[in-house]
């Protein structure tokens, strides 16, 4: 019988310390409508709310036309499924999309849990670098949807 696998990655249950997460999720078929002004007020709204009420930090982000890229760090209690479901409905919602107008998020998203030893500078230049690389801007401090919301160093 052929071997079955997951239809999306495990997600880590249980570490040690405070976690920090490299998160990027897309768009259903990387449909190009996130790099938007009401898109990047949402997220920002929604990153210091969290913050403010759940202690939620949302560090650097980039928010590409069909991608975001962000670091978040939560207690123990986060759970980062439901997280970033909150926030993508936020996000549509702000470009007024809604279940109705068919499938808008990608399934899932990917996370990476940075391990103490990890570089996340080196992480944050590649993120950043993107609109360079998707020749957005020739500048990657020219791009307006970028930022940081609460400092979190791991570096």
């Amino acid at each position: 019988m052929p071997r079955q696998f997951p239809r999306r990655p495990p997600r880590i249950v249980s570490i040690r310390n405070f976690p920090v997460w490299l998160v990027t999720f897309c768009t259903h078929r990387r449909e190009p409508w996130l790099a938007q002004e009401s898109v990047h007020i949402a997220f920002t709204t929604f990153a210091r709310r969290a913050f403010d009420d759940f202690n939620i930090a949302v560090g650097r982000y980039v928010i590409m036309p069909d991608h975001i890229h962000l670091f978040v760090c939560g207690d123990h209690d986060l759970v980062l499924t439901r997280w970033i479901a909150a926030l993508k409905q936020a996000l549509a919602k702000s470009a007024k999309h809604s279940r109705g107008d068919g499938q808008i998020w990608q399934e899932g998203f990917f996370d990476h849990l940075l391990r103490d030893d990890e570089s996340m500078s080196a992480k944050w230049d590649y993120m950043r670098e993107n609109p360079v690389r998707a020749a957005l801007v020739t500048r990657s401090e020219d791009w307006p949807h970028q930022g940081e919301i609460i400092a979190i160093d791991r570096a």
